[in-house]
């Protein structure tokens, strides 16, 4: 598990879902669950902006870097402020998929889960967006691309918000397949058309697990092992959690353990069981632990 001290220090007000707490509450179940004992984990280096150019745009990358307020919080989008340190905390954010990409592919790891915040996976191209700055799985496949050579990546996301940033970034480019699990009608409420390796999964408020699996299983899981990826790479979001009121889905952990233990097969199959996770959604504290349990456990077993 890669991580760093400080992604908690990216604070936009204590009443916002998006606080430092929901890293406690996936450090608390990883001690209750005896994980912490097993499981390697590192200390994230900071994104350099090269890195970050691979998957924004200059002048965007630039202008977050330049929109830093020495004290109180600056607006880069309605749903999105910026803190004095919260620039620090993404660039450790992205850092730390860098990074899990390089541990994957030199072999030193098979799977690695990003323990970060801010999330990543509205940020496009050139937008900050619910929550995100950068998009840290974009960034991680870019740069897997650009540094291994990578041909096929498949980007996996079940948050239950759709993926729209990662979408947005990946639309033209055939060399990633992108998986986005959501609700719908719901935020972001900007649903592209999707194409041949864009795979959009818009499910209604109130689905349950029988209902998620069997979609993914019909619609997501040939598709990928067609693809046959040489990464695999996991927007990880638990907001579709039934305990979560930043959605309306009534999944539980082992849904969640379903769908990772399903992508290891197929990472076993296709790409020396190669899978980088990062965190994006999960804002009930106690459902975000367990559930983030149950995935590290669906990628390692």
């Amino acid at each position: 598990m890669i991580s760093h001290p400080s992604c908690g220090f990216h604070e936009v007000g204590d009443d916002h879902p998006e606080s430092p707490n929901r890293l406690h509450a996936i450090n608390d179940q990883l001690i209750a669950s005896r994980l912490d004992a097993i499981i390697d984990k590192q200390q994230a280096t900071q994104a350099t902006k090269e890195q970050l150019y691979l998957a924004h745009d200059k002048a965007y990358v630039d202008s977050v870097f330049a929109s830093v307020p020495e004290q109180g919080i600056v607006e880069l989008a309605p749903d999105t402020q910026l803190g004095p340190r919260s620039l620090e905390a993404a660039l450790y954010a992205a850092g730390a998929n860098v990074m899990a990409v390089d541990l994957v592919m030199q072999g030193k790891a098979q799977q690695a889960f990003c323990a970060v915040r801010p999330p990543g996976h509205h940020a496009e191209y050139a937008k900050a967006m619910g929550f995100c700055f950068f998009n840290n799985i974009a960034v991680a496949a870019h740069y897997a691309m650009a540094q291994y050579g990578l041909e096929r990546i498949a980007v996996i996301d079940f948050d239950v918000h759709h993926g729209n940033g990662t979408e947005n970034i990946f639309f033209d480019d055939e060399r990633v397949l992108f998986c986005s699990s959501f609700e719908s009608p719901f935020f972001p409420y900007n649903m592209g058309p999707g194409n041949e390796h864009i795979l959009n999964l818009p499910m209604p408020a109130g689905t349950y697990g029988d209902e998620f699996m069997q979609a993914i299983g019909d619609k997501w899981l040939p598709k990928i092992d067609a693809f046959a990826p040489q990464l695999i790479l996991i927007s990880a979001g638990f907001d579709s959690h039934y305990e979560d009121d930043m959605g309306h889905f009534n999944l539980v952990e082992t849904d969640f353990h379903w769908l990772s233990a399903e992508l290891k097969k197929l990472a076993v199959k296709h790409c020396d069981n190669k899978i980088v996770a990062t965190l994006e959604g999960g804002y009930a504290l106690n459902a975000l632990g367990r559930s983030v349990i149950a995935h590290i456990k669906g990628i390692m077993e």
